[in-house]
């Protein structure tokens, strides 16, 4: 299986979303050591959001059928992945501006997506699974409060568009709130990834 892991925390090392997915990948590859795992560091590998001299240039390439062109590469090689892990912490009620530019990059109609003869959009991507890794400082997985949570909802949508049947999140929440234990929550997501790791 070719794994493809997309590194979306901008804290770089001092990202608790990091240690957390860190901690899913050795579990992973420990229990699956026949798969392949590549990763996408969206904080190195920049890519420019989606101004309009970048539209202009990749709507010319897509008119012209050239999606081996390198512009395209992400997309193709998100939708040849077999198992999709993101992480990227809770930010502004969703996720950082880096995760955001490169979901806009890679849906490209005719490689993550497209239309059948009728004009309904159909997935196009290979993966059956997409595993979503978030620490955020609240609680907005409790009633009331899950609304404000964009991130996982956003992600679930897309996952839908693409033609990914089983999304995942593995989230360690309330970190920030002084009443609670932040170690004991952080522990418990660490047990949760182990588990997981070895199901995904």
């Amino acid at each position: 299986m070719n794994v493809l892991f997309i590194d979306a925390c901008v804290r770089g090392e001092r990202s608790r979303t990091l240690a957390l997915a860190r901690r899913f990948l050795d579990a992973y590859r420990t229990g699956h050591p026949e798969d392949t795992v590549a990763v996408r560091n969206l904080c190195q590998d920049r890519l420019p959001p989606q101004y309009p001299e970048v539209l202009a240039e990749r709507d010319a390439l897509w008119s012209a059928g050239r999606l081996d062109h390198p512009m395209f590469q992400p997309a193709r090689q998100f939708a040849a992945a077999d198992k999709i892990v993101i992480a990227a912490p809770f930010w502004d009620l969703s996720f950082p501006a880096v995760l955001k530019i490169y979901l806009e990059r890679i849906s490209v109609c005719d490689i993550t997506f497209g239309y059948d003869e009728t004009g309904k959009s159909v997935g196009l991507c290979r993966a059956r699974s997409l595993l979503f890794i978030t620490t955020r400082g609240g609680s907005f997985s409790r009633p009331g409060a899950s609304w404000m949570e964009m991130g996982a909802r956003h992600l679930e949508a897309l996952c839908a568009m693409y033609g990914i049947p089983d999304f995942r999140c593995l989230c360690a929440e309330g970190l920030d709130d002084v009443h609670l234990d932040q170690r004991a929550l952080m522990q418990r997501a660490m047990d949760r990834a182990d588990a997981l790791a070895k199901e995904f």
